[in-house]
C-alpha cells in the first residue's frame, strides 16, 4: 500500500517539508498556548525552523506586477525550504 495517495488516489507533495512545518507550529503551539495575535506565533515559529535547522525567510518582498507595471508589493509572513 502507498501511504503517499489518499483515497481520490491524490499523491502527497512535498509530504517531509508539510510535516516538518506542521510539527514546529504544533511545537510552538504547545510551548505558547492559544489566545495570542499572529504575531508572536509567526516569531515562535521563526524561533522554531531555527532550532530544528528548517530554511525559512521572514516577511520577504516580491512586486506585485501588471503588464510589466510594479502595481503593488507581496509580503508573505513566512516562506519555508526556499
Amino acid at each position: 500500500m502507498d501511504t503517499n495517495v489518499h483515497e481520490c488516489n491524490v499523491r502527497l507533495l512535498l509530504k517531509e517539508e508539510v510535516f516538518q512545518i506542521v510539527g514546529a507550529a504544533m511545537e510552538v503551539l504547545n510551548e505558547m498556548g492559544h489566545g495570542l495575535s499572529e504575531k508572536p506565533y509567526e516569531n515562535g515559529l521563526i524561533v522554531e525552523f531555527g532550532l530544528r535547522k528548517m530554511p525559512f525567510k521572514q516577511q520577504p518582498n516580491y512586486d506585485v506586477l501588471c503588464k510589466g507595471h510594479r502595481v503593488g508589493l507581496f509580503v508573505p509572513d513566512i516562506l519555508a525550504f526556499q
